[in-house]
């Protein structure tokens, strides 16, 4: 009889009391994203943490989540967006950004690849969104996650699970996405032109790019400081010459450190209640609204800069002006190579594809202004 009564008492306080269906979805779920990331490679260092994260919160009774859990204290830094902060001075820390400043007019088309920000925008409105939330929700096009998720925990944090799902899911599936859109908009003659190289970057050169791009900006838009200001401190360490122990700190240690953190803390928001909800499919689809049209944006500017130029502009450059870097550049040196092997695109499609990094930064930054004040 006490033997029964212990095996009842154990049963009433193990997991499978508490277990929903809505809990076994989310294990699935978070299955389904470790088969993605280990077995088909779609960004693991993020989606390996997210999927656990989501995981370990769908395990009824564990008390991760609660005041005093693990995932509480974790989330903590993504709650006062100090993770993405991070890893933007990361980000800078690995991003050359010689190509840009070797081709400045390529920033225009970092800022024309975020025309799917602004399209997702209007339509998150119409489906019923908030404001903040729609702005949440758009900056997925900029297919920047740790912007993505800065913006979501100021405006809309409710939302935070469906967002950064979707923001990194869209990232690793850039290969699959973009050359589709690119193919559409362009032709074989196209996808073929020749740019000529591009001149060599002084060191003085290197050194100031960040100090003005972080004075200018924030001088324009202070809102934007937090992510465009250690973005460039970041990229400082890299190219001032001084720091270089400072430099593989921020490319490793840290940014590996607080990229565990993050992942974790994203996939701390996929509780059931909470992630499957009709909103959640909402914003996904979104999220690829915003990701083919800011791919499109891109590639028609490029199509006017042809033009304008004389046909020296390849305009599948233009696609490289989301922030997914270096994965955009790789999918349209790629997708030229194929046809045209002996031309070599990367190079110049790294130029708008840093510029599309500081342009979603800007971006979330005039959101900010414009709905917080």
């Amino acid at each position: 009889m006490l033997y029964f009564e212990a095996l009842r008492s154990v049963m009433e306080s193990s997991g499978f009391a508490g277990l929903t269906g809505g809990n076994i979805v989310m294990l699935i779920v978070a299955g389904v994203l470790l088969y993605l990331a280990i077995g088909k490679g779609f960004e693991p260092l993020l989606l390996v943490p997210i999927a656990f994260g989501c995981l370990l919160v769908n395990i009824p009774l564990s008390g991760i989540m609660e005041e005093h859990g693990f995932l509480n204290y974790v989330f903590f830094g993504a709650k006062h967006e100090i993770y993405p902060v991070i890893i933007f001075m990361g980000v800078g820390a690995l991003t050359d950004f010689a190509p840009l400043m070797a081709n400045p007019i390529t920033f225009l088309l970092g800022a024309a690849a975020q025309l799917g920000v602004f399209i997702a925008l209007f339509g998150a409105m119409v489906l019923g969104f908030s404001v903040k939330e729609a702005a949440s929700i758009a900056i997925i096009g900029g297919a920047d996650g740790p912007t993505s998720i800065y913006l979501t925990m100021k405006m809309a944090p409710q939302i935070l699970g469906a967002v950064a799902v979707a923001a990194y899911s869209y990232m690793a599936l850039v290969p699959l996405i973009q050359p589709p859109v690119i193919k559409l908009l362009t032709t074989k003659a196209d996808r073929g032109i020749r740019m000529d190289n591009l001149r060599p970057v002084s060191k003085t050169e290197r050194v100031l790019f960040p100090i003005v791009v972080t004075v200018a900006s924030g001088l324009i838009l202070p809102a934007s400081v937090p992510l465009i200001g250690i973005l460039m401190f970041g990229n400082l360490l890299r190219e001032c010459g001084v720091t270089e122990r400072l430099n593989l700190a921020a490319q490793n240690e840290i940014l590996n450190t607080v990229t565990i953190f993050l992942g974790l803390a994203v996939g701390s928001t996929m509780d059931a209640p909470n992630f499957l909800t009709l909103d959640t499919i909402k914003i996904i689809l979104l999220g690829l609204v915003a990701f083919i049209f800011s791919t499109a944006g891109g590639t028609l500017f490029g199509q006017l800069m042809k033009v304008l130029s004389g046909g020296k502009i390849n305009p599948m450059i233009g696609a490289a002006g989301v922030s997914a870097v270096p994965m955009a550049a790789r999918v349209v040196q790629r997708m030229c190579q194929r046809e045209y092997p002996s031309n070599f695109l990367l190079m110049h499609a790294m130029g708008p594809n840093v510029a599309g990094v500081i342009g979603t930064a800007v971006a979330a930054g005039t959101m900010l202004t414009l709905l917080t004040h």
